[in-house]
């Protein structure tokens, strides 16, 4: 389960594709100034990178929200109709998604891309379990271990230790 709270359903579906839109933009921003930089004359590489980032940025960030939109509303639908949030959820929404983008260049493509989609998803939705896991192993209630009084006197104090009071 996860430690936050999200939003409802229909406000989810626009908060992930803004999320999506602004990951795409960033990430294609900075992929475009690389590209522009690389393919502009030597005298030209800021004014191409620039060119290039206002070209493609927001081209891609629209393709990274149309997947957040649609993989979000599969999603919710999923979880109507299951009635459960877990993550077989996520993984189905992912290869459903792919499905659905891929569909305009035949079946073949369609499943390949669900699968890959489901596969990513998977992977995400395990590489998540096994970090909770692990991080939550260092919240599980340890007994402290606290000396039998009884033994501690029947034992005496170790042979290197010595008293700072005088014996009596």
């Amino acid at each position: 389960m996860e430690d936050f709270q999200r939003e409802p359903c229909p406000w989810r579906i626009m908060e992930d594709c803004g999320a999506a839109f602004a990951m795409g933009c960033i990430g294609g921003g900075i992929f475009s100034f690389w590209k522009g930089y690389r393919n502009s004359p030597m005298g030209s590489r800021v004014s191409g990178s620039l060119s290039a980032v206002k070209a493609r940025a927001p081209v891609l960030g629209g393709n990274f929200a149309v997947w957040g939109g649609l993989y979000s509303t599969f999603d919710c639908a999923l979880i109507a109709v299951r009635d459960k949030e877990d993550p077989w959820n996520s993984i189905a929404s992912g290869a459903i998604t792919g499905a659905v983008l891929a569909a305009r260049n035949g079946v073949k493509a369609s499943i390949g891309a669900a699968i890959a989609g489901g596969v990513i998803l998977a992977v995400i939705e395990g590489v998540g379990i096994s970090i909770n896991r692990a991080v939550s192993e260092g919240y599980k209630p340890v007994i402290p271990q606290v000396p039998d009084p009884a033994q501690l006197n029947q034992q005496g104090p170790p042979s290197s230790y010595q008293s700072p009071y005088p014996p009596q």
